[in-house]
């Protein structure tokens, strides 16, 4: 697991410094064979992309766009894990508003760095960034109301420990509500075992079943995926030429078993609690 860290860190720094410089960095690697790659390109509309710094969507190595799936309500907290360059935090917290909070949590100092630096310039006053690792989350229990996250769990070597952590700090009733790249069916082990496809956001991603059943394993409610984007073979061909693999050979073996999806799920309101610790004021509960 560390070494998968190490390399994450090392790639996403990269991407970070590239940003700053104007360039961005495809999720299939730096190259500009695909700057921008197929993952990464045309997630956000000409609006969102005018509400953020050049440098955060410069940085975006998402597979999705969770702000405009997790239907966030004002004067909600909202945690996203793997911030990066802090696209989504920012977005995140235009829609909360001043009454709510958007948090981003990251391990790259270069992604941090480059993350208040954007939430400077957008002048955000109810973002913090926290730097961290989304197996451990620096927040306390049940305090946030939405976590969302853009193609950054599957880059975790211990996913389970990811879904539990995020269950801890959403509060009852709370929504899981992130965008990933998920499996469907089996995938070479040449894919799987490959590091440079780790990073890019390939081998690491987990079967849609078995996100489905890590999610209910660890508590929530309804756990769902929703395919996004569906990859072909031939969408794949760059990924695997830049991690050293026969392309003709494996792209067929892959071809529309990965996605980009947009995974939900619900921690149970009020779990453990009586019920009338569940109500929302003194007179919720018609007492």
């Amino acid at each position: 697991m560390s070494e998968i860290v190490q390399i994450v860190k090392e790639r996403y720094g990269e991407a970070a410094r590239r940003a700053q410089q104007g360039t961005k960095a495809g999720c299939c690697g730096t190259g500009s064979s695909c700057d921008p790659d197929i993952i990464t390109r045309d997630l956000y509309d000409a609006v969102q992309a005018n509400e953020v710094p050049e440098a955060a969507l410069l940085a975006s190595l998402g597979c999705g766009n969770p702000t405009a799936l997790a239907e966030l309500r004002p004067g909600e907290v909202v945690l996203d894990l793997g911030s990066g360059g802090g696209i989504d935090v920012l977005l995140s917290a235009k829609r909360v508003g001043p009454t709510g909070k958007a948090y981003g949590l990251d391990m790259t100092d270069d992604m941090l760095a480059l993350a208040r630096k954007n939430q400077q310039e957008a002048g955000a006053t109810n973002v913090e960034f926290l730097k961290g690792q989304i197996e451990a989350i620096p927040l306390p229990d049940n305090s946030v109301d939405v976590i969302i996250s853009n193609c950054v769990i599957n880059l975790s070597g211990d996913k389970d420990k990811v879904i539990a952590e995020a269950f801890r700090v959403l509060k009852p009733g709370g929504r899981f509500a992130v965008s990933d790249v998920v499996t469907r069916g089996a995938i070479p082990e040449a894919v799987r075992a490959s590091m440079a496809l780790w990073t890019g956001c390939v081998a690491g991603a987990l079967d849609e079943a078995e996100y489905v059943a890590k999610l209910t394993a660890a508590g929530f409610e309804a756990a769902g995926v929703e395919p996004t984007r569906i990859y072909s073979g031939e969408d794949a061909m760059t990924f695997l030429v830049d991690a050293g693999l026969d392309a003709a050979a494996v792209a067929p073996q892959i071809d529309g078993k990965v996605m980009g999806a947009f995974i939900r799920a619900t921690k149970p309101a009020a779990k453990g609690l009586p019920v009338a610790a569940a109500c929302c004021g003194p007179d919720c509960c018609g007492s």
